[in-house]
């Protein structure tokens, strides 16, 4: 019965995170499309989905997966797709490890993206600009997307929480 339970919960796990892959790509192929993701001021709407580890341990690689396979096919630079894919990743393992602060969470997708992409921007992109300039500009664009939307996401899904995310057993237990 053990065995069952751990196998249902390996599944849920492999479900959610890569549902939250699809949606991070083709939020961030919307973006593109708009030509609001890329360059020193950009606005990836995939990057509201940096807070779902709030929700779900199943955030964190669904949303770093999703980061990489959408940096791969938008055609981003190497040092883009290895950094770039860090930021969200390393913004992702801090909104689930401040999941208990609700507000506070949704800021370490903002500090990690906002020091590691504005030198993927000067060095894998040569966009030109002061560092301080460009941190504050993709600072500004993950404000927006995590804080502004992630805010609003956060407000929408708590009350379906458990329907949309069931706790694990070992959320269950601790």
């Amino acid at each position: 019965m053990n065995h069952s339970r751990n196998t249902s919960h390996s599944i849920l796990f492999l479900v959610q995170a890569a549902m939250i892959a699809a949606l991070y790509i083709v939020l961030t192929a919307l973006a593109a499309g708009f030509d609001l993701a890329s360059g020193a001021i950009q606005v990836r709407f995939s990057e509201v989905l940096t807070v779902l580890p709030f929700f779900t341990p199943a955030a964190v690689p669904g949303v770093t997966i999703g980061c990489l396979l959408a940096n791969i096919l938008t055609g981003s630079a190497l040092p883009d797709v290895v950094f770039g894919t860090l930021a969200t990743l390393l913004g992702a393992i801090g909104t689930y490890a401040l999941r208990k602060h609700r507000f506070l969470c949704t800021l370490c997708p903002v500090v990690s993206n906002g020091i590691i992409i504005p030198l993927v921007l000067r060095y894998a992109y040569a966009v030109p600009g002061a560092l301080w300039f460009l941190a504050l500009t993709v600072g500004a664009g993950e404000v927006i997307c995590c804080i502004i939307f992630g805010g609003v996401l956060i407000s929408v899904l708590l009350p379906h929480k458990g329907r949309l995310f069931p706790a694990s057993m070992e959320e269950k237990s601790a």
